[in-house]
């Protein structure tokens, strides 16, 4: 098993420290850097007063976005489907967490 890298990733305002496997950590860094764009823009777009709304909001989309990626999916190379039906499952207990 390889190390854990100690990172902190800053997403509303808030720094979160993550022990991540190496080859997760540019992933997650991308993935809070789109979050945080996200923030932005629903702030800018809509009356929002608490971080938490806007936080809701920001969860609300990706969901929706993950859930068209997985009805609209059609298999077609087995070991390709492994690996996607693998992030899925993995995306899917990330956001049952919350």
């Amino acid at each position: 098993m390889s190390d854990l890298l100690k990172i902190k990733l800053k997403i509303g305002n808030r720094v979160y420290p993550l022990s991540v496997a190496p080859e997760q950590e540019a992933s997650l860094r991308a993935s809070a850097k789109k979050i945080e764009a996200t923030i932005i823009q629903l702030e800018k777009n809509y009356a929002v007063k608490d971080k938490q709304d806007v936080l809701a909001m920001c969860s609300l989309q990706y969901a929706a976005q993950l859930e068209q990626i997985k009805t609209n999916y059609t298999p077609q190379n087995g070991d390709d489907n492994i690996k996607v039906k693998e992030l899925i499952d993995m995306i899917d207990v990330h956001l049952a967490a919350y």
